[in-house]
């Protein structure tokens, strides 16, 4: 059987591209290609390969005909331990420029779709009553953010007038239990069965599994009603980091230990050590409105927000236990 969509990934050996090949080689009548740095041996010979090389790669990559759907994730992402004077240079060299010149170049190559996995960054660091949806006004802090929301307007102003549909993508924090990041490093500390000062925290946290991104993008690649839209995309429940906490634990097999702490000696530690970042993370509230991907595209989350985030849990404790 021919397929009816050809699909080239971007970023296919990171954290959510090897997820979402997986996801539409589970789909009989899509064919995938993968766009990497290196040949990689851990994909299925199904998966077709494109190795780029140097920084340049971008701009002269030859994407092939027949493609309907490109699916855009690699970029610089967030960088713990920054060291660059200028990184906002860095953000925009590669999540700006490198994405308009691979915008140019499916456009070339007659590409039918291209999905853009930005980032809920794009729409602020936090929420202070009302959740975010695809209406609010952006607002983005870090420079990270700031590049993506400059990359969704230079796709717009380059397809606008073209026959290239453009979707958006913007989801919040992406967990799994081999996520990388600040929830893994949240793993590691319940892991340690240590008591953790979170109990008297009460903010609400909107994220999305990576199975449900995974399985959200996979719509996307050829619903007709998702064409020339952006989509904030979550689990659909949001929960507060105790919760959080104490599901991570249930999937590990143990008992969350959770005290009181003073909400502003917490932000005081944090400010002191450099971990500002962190603690909004863990202690402020980023609630989002994932409705239309449900009403426009009638997608439903494969899995749900309390059974994901046990299931990280439980996944993280047994890559763990293998590592001893």
């Amino acid at each position: 059987m021919a397929n009816s969509c050809n699909v080239l990934v971007t970023g296919a050996t990171g954290f959510i591209g090897r997820a979402l090949v997986d996801r539409l080689l589970a789909r009989v009548d899509v064919g995938v290609t993968a766009l990497v740095r290196r040949q990689s041996l851990d994909f299925p010979e199904a998966v077709s390969q494109i190795v780029i090389s140097g920084r340049a790669g971008w701009r002269d990559v030859q994407i092939p005909s027949g493609l309907t759907t490109l699916v855009h994730l690699a970029g610089r992402a967030h960088v713990l331990k920054e060291t660059s004077s200028s990184p906002i240079d860095l953000y925009r060299e590669d999540n700006v420029d490198s994405t308009l010149a691979l915008a140019r170049q499916a456009l070339t190559a007659g590409v039918k779709r291209f999905i853009f996995i930005s980032s809920i960054g794009v729409n602020g660091s936090s929420t202070t009553g009302k959740p975010f949806d695809e209406s609010s006004i952006p607002a983005p802090r870090a420079d990270y953010a700031i590049s993506k929301w400059e990359a969704e307007q230079g796709l717009r102003e380059l397809l606008r007038g073209t026959e290239m549909e453009l979707v958006i993508i913007r989801p919040p924090l992406v967990y799994a239990g081999h996520a990388p990041g600040n929830f893994r490093r949240l793993m590691r500390l319940v892991g340690t069965g240590l008591p953790l000062p979170f109990a008297s925290i009460g903010n609400r946290r909107s994220m999305v599994s990576l199975e449900n991104l995974v399985d959200f993008i996979t719509v996307c690649v050829d619903h007709p009603a998702a064409a020339n839209e952006v989509f904030l995309i979550s689990d659909g429940v949001d929960f507060s980091t105790p919760q959080i906490v104490e599901r991570l634990a249930e999937g590990m097999g143990r008992r969350a230990l959770l005290l009181p702490m003073p909400s502003r000696l917490m932000r005081w530690v944090a400010q002191t050590v450099g971990k500002e970042a962190m603690y909004e993370q863990l202690c402020g509230s980023l609630i989002v409105n994932s409705s239309k991907a449900r009403t426009l595209l009638g997608w439903r989350a494969p899995l749900s927000a309390a059974d994901a985030l046990t299931l990280a849990g439980r996944n993280f404790g047994v890559m763990a236990s293998k590592k001893q």
